[in-house]
């Protein structure tokens, strides 16, 4: 086909892709289709939200499949995202079919459909790649017979990208795998000189095609309020979200910000829905619905609603807290304006912003000593192990396990089968230095960030130059720019408001009902349902240390290194308003604190405290054998429950016939409390009601 003839049909896809006849190509789209269709090449492109990269890639599928090309495969990393992909590509006359966690049901239709080559494109999630039936069975035949192959949000391709995501690290052995001749896209909106350079050697070929556009985006309003405390934030909302244009996004770092924010918010009359990655899949589908159709005026949201979400009109995007990097920010704050002369981009970051970044920076970090534990149990096993199984041999919770069995298995030293996860063999070494890069890198994009926060030049160009975009100039329309619009003006009835809902006190502790698997093989003669007569009830903690509010407080307290101490008396009056609003069926007789080994002044003179108060003996601590291990931060239940069981009791205790009250510091698994309780029950409690200063989350 002729250049002038593959522009032409291109065009005809294009104008049937976005519904009007008199549409072109933006500068770059029609460059990267004939490097893709025209020269069957491997292209990377690099253009801000909103210009048009589904449009490559969709039209460029419809050429190559009229010419007599397979399915296109498209790896794309959220199921939002595939929701408005699918939709986009029956505008352009694409069949496209998804294979994700939602749609199990579908699976065997979409395979016959795919041998039945009635499917154009096919997206799937990269945690999908290795999926053992799937590897196994299925890619084979459609990496014979893949037409084109598309990476979408391909930042997370690099090991340095800002979301560490190791399923895209597989990328590049499927890639390997393909002919020389299939064409491979990788597009992305967030990516500087460095992630660029990263994924193209990613794609392992020599000559890629690099599209990189300007990624100043005219229509947004960028502006930073510096205002001195959480209630001052969110007063500052309550008082001005219905001035911000049109209906938007809030973001927030954490679960807890976001369900607290969304509260208040209706509590004020404001149509808003919280949205995280703990909402049911169904309420997340709806909530975006109403986005789109403005039945909201914002939704609340952590990360879990980012990369692809589209709103053409989406006339704001304010963060509560800054993301931990200028790509993480950029990406975000994309969202809005694409089809409006104007959207408003307000950062109100937080103190507190720091501590966030570092937990969320290490979590996600592998960890030698743990990796080799895995690997250790898995060299030792007879056969695959489920990660239920493995978690019950390794001391590592279930998430965390989860992403270090994949980091394991994308370095070649762990596979996933039929049944769980086997050590291959292969050598293996922890790569310190890598890690270590990345962690230098993101200390490096979180003080670019504060950076961002102060500085007094253009906020658009600053995000530009630390994106590497060398075409980056003052927009003329930021707070710096053009001056500030926004006032910082707080009511003092809302400021009150803001400071109530930050003082509220009291998060329930749903107590454990059922012994974690796996004990058996730690010698512990428990399993199944907790009977109903050695359970503890419903619990209460005075907050959760990712709580706007109290929480602040409460992570100073149990910070890394901070010293034993007596309980501050503005937590002990807190946990007292907990108390009294406990709600209780009877009232406690006694209260008894558990044993602690880090923080016993602080446990003991909270539960003294408590019982003063409220007029009730205080019987001590429960014993705890000298003899029991010491649980390690992370640990997994089973791990926790063995080193528990036999170890924790009440005989030193005269334990009365009614309900106790169980205090402790910090309730993270649970378990302590669940073994404490049983005990106390053993010995003659009707009840007991755990208390901690705490929730971990």
């Amino acid at each position: 086909m002729t250049d002038d003839a593959l522009r032409t049909s291109a065009l005809v896809a294009l104008r049937r892709l976005v519904g009007r006849d008199d549409a072109d190509f933006h500068e770059g789209q029609y460059e990267a289709i004939e490097a893709l269709v025209g020269g069957r090449r491997r292209a990377l492109v690099v253009q801000r939200t909103g210009w048009g990269k589904s449009a490559v890639y969709f039209v460029a599928t419809r050429l190559l499949r009229d010419a007599g090309a397979g399915p296109t495969v498209l790896v794309s990393p959220l199921i939002a995202l595939m929701r408005d992909q699918i939709a986009a590509a029956q505008r352009a006359g694409v069949r496209a079919v998804a294979i994700n966690s939602t749609n199990a049901h579908e699976w065997t239709e979409v395979l016959a459909q795919l041998d039945a080559d009635e499917v154009d494109v096919l997206l799937v999630s990269p945690e999908r790649l290795n999926n053992p039936s799937f590897r196994d069975e299925q890619l084979p035949a459609l990496v014979r017979r893949i037409g084109m192959l598309v990476v979408d949000e391909a930042h997370c391709i690099s090991d340095w990208g800002h979301d560490f995501r190791p399923d895209y690290r597989r990328l590049r052995d499927l890639i390997a795998q393909m002919p020389p001749t299939v064409p491979v896209l990788a597009t992305t909106a967030t990516a500087n000189s460095r992630v660029v350079a990263d994924v193209v050697e990613q794609l392992g070929a020599d000559g890629v095609t690099t599209i990189r556009g300007p990624l100043a985006r005219s229509s947004l309003r960028l502006s930073v309020l510096r205002l001195p405390d959480a209630t001052a934030r969110l007063a500052w909302l309550l008082s001005h979200l219905d001035e911000l244009p049109g209906s938007g996004i809030i973001y927030t770092l954490t679960v807890a910000a976001a369900n607290d924010t969304a509260r208040l918010l209706r509590d004020h009359g404001h149509e808003v829905r919280a949205y995280t990655g703990q909402s049911d899949a169904d309420e997340r589908a709806e909530s975006e619905a109403m986005l789109k159709r403005n039945e909201v005026k914002a939704l609340v949201a952590t990360s879990a609603l980012g990369m692809g979400f589209d709103k053409p009109d989406l006339g704001f995007v304010l963060h509560l807290g800054a993301p931990s990097s200028p790509v993480a920010y950029y990406q975000q704050v994309g969202r809005a304006g694409r089809a409006t002369e104007s959207a408003d981009v307000v950062l109100l970051p937080g103190p507190e912003d720091r501590d966030i970044w570092h937990y969320f920076a290490t979590a996600s970090m592998p960890d030698q000593e743990r990796a080799e534990r895995v690997l250790s149990a898995l060299r030792d096993a007879h056969g695959p192990l489920s990660t239920v199984a493995l978690e019950a041999l390794v001391d590592i919770r279930r998430t965390p396990l989860e992403l270090l069995l994949k980091v394991l298995d994308v370095d070649g030293a762990v596979r996933r089968e039929r049944g769980g996860w086997v050590a291959t063999g292969e050598p293996w070494t922890y790569d310190a230095e890598r890690y270590d890069r990345i962690a230098a890198e993101r200390r490096a994009e979180q003080e670019h960030m504060l950076e961002y926060q102060t500085t007094t030049a253009c906020r658009m160009e600053f995000l530009q130059r630390r994106l590497d975009d060398d075409t980056a100039e003052p927009c003329g329309r930021c707070d710096n720019c053009a001056g500030p619009w926004l006032s910082a003006e707080i009511g003092q009835a809302v400021s009150a408001s803001a400071a109530s809902a930050l003082d509220r006190v009291g998060v329930p502790i749903e107590p454990r009902r059922q012994w974690p698997s796996g004990l058996d093989r730690l010698g512990v003669p428990l399993k199944g349902r907790i009977p109903a007569e050695q359970q503890a009830a419903e619990g209460r903690a005075l907050a959760r240390l990712t709580d706007l509010g109290w929480g602040g407080a409460l992570r100073e307290l149990f910070a890394a290194g901070a010293p034993d101490q007596p309980v501050p008396q503005r937590l002990l009056d807190a946990c007292v308003r907990v108390l009294a609003g406990w709600g209780w069926q009877e009232r406690p007789v006694a209260v008894v604190s558990v044993p602690s080994r880090s923080r016993p002044q602080l446990v003991a003179s909270t539960a003294q405290g408590i019982a003063g108060i409220g007029r009730l003996p205080y019987l001590g601590a429960l014993a705890l054998d000298p003899a029991a291990p010491v649980g390690r931060p992370g640990g997994n239940s089973a791990f926790r429950v063995a080193d528990l069981h036999g170890h924790l009791s009440a005989a030193g205790v005269d334990v009365p016939a009614g309900p106790v009250l169980l205090v402790d510091d910090l309730a993270d698994s649970r378990w302590t409390l669940t073994l404490a309780a049983r005990e106390l029950r053993a010995a003659g409690a009707t009840a007991v009601l755990p208390f901690a200063l705490g929730l971990r989350a």
